[in-house]
């Protein structure tokens, strides 16, 4: 409970804050499957899954799929997971999106399994992403689901997470200055270590959600402090 009612306490501040505020252009681009698959399959296939309380789209790490799409020489498509993103009532919005993006990752790898996967998403798109490719686990309060086949993972070139909520300390694939768990962290059981040479997860210190912290604004921090450096990652993950 305490934990709920400091996710829900983070609403207010988050609802009148910058997630609400950006509106990503970007997202007025995103292909279609079905206009992707009838122009071909893209060599790259990007999965954005938004922040909380995010409008529809790809939301503020949008604007890291733009960056990759014009650094890399390749054909990419970008699209947005379709899930309610919202942080109260939160865990029926996990498990929403879990769903979405499974049947999104599902499906891109039946109908081009020769295209690369990336996957990236900021606070509850990122544990979204944690729990299709690694499973739920043990989280009280959240419906458990099992992670992906890795006949399906194996396709997943580069994850980017930020302000993860489920961040846990001292991995090898960890970002940023944070060095305390986030309010849902992950148990060993349903750990990401199987993909720490794909994954970057940017926490900082005092994150509300990623370092149970009481900081917002450094929630919000992550595209402008380190676009740069997750797109020269997801760059290299694809072969430029």
């Amino acid at each position: 409970m305490r934990k709920r009612l400091a996710l829900g306490g983070a609403v207010a501040a988050v609802t009148v804050g910058a997630l609400l505020v950006v509106q990503n252009s970007f997202a007025a681009t995103i292909p279609s499957r079905a206009k992707a698959t009838a122009a071909g399959c893209p060599a790259v296939q990007i999965f954005v899954t938004r922040a909380s309380t995010e409008a529809p789209g790809t939301g503020i790490i949008g604007s890291l799929a733009t960056a990759v799409t014009r650094g890399s020489t390749q054909k990419i498509a970008v699209e947005a997971t379709d899930y309610p993103a919202l942080l109260n009532p939160y865990q029926p919005s996990v498990a929403a999106g879990t769903r979405a993006l499974t049947e999104q990752l599902t499906g891109e790898v039946a109908a081009c399994p020769g295209t690369k996967i990336v996957m990236m998403g900021y606070s509850q798109g990122a544990h979204v992403i944690g729990d299709v490719l690694a499973g739920t686990g043990r989280a009280a309060g959240f419906t458990r689901f099992a992670a992906v086949s890795t006949a399906i993972t194996d396709h997943v070139a580069a994850v980017v997470l930020m302000g993860d909520p489920r961040f846990v300390p001292g991995k090898s694939f960890n970002a940023g200055t944070s060095r305390t768990k986030g309010l849902f962290a992950r148990g060993a059981a349903n750990s990401l270590d199987a993909f720490a040479a794909r994954t970057r997860s940017f926490c900082d210190t005092g994150d509300t959600f990623c370092a149970s912290g009481a900081s917002i604004a450094v929630h919000l921090s992550y595209t402008r402090k380190y676009n740069a450096v997750a797109s020269k990652f997801v760059l290299s993950q694809i072969g430029g």
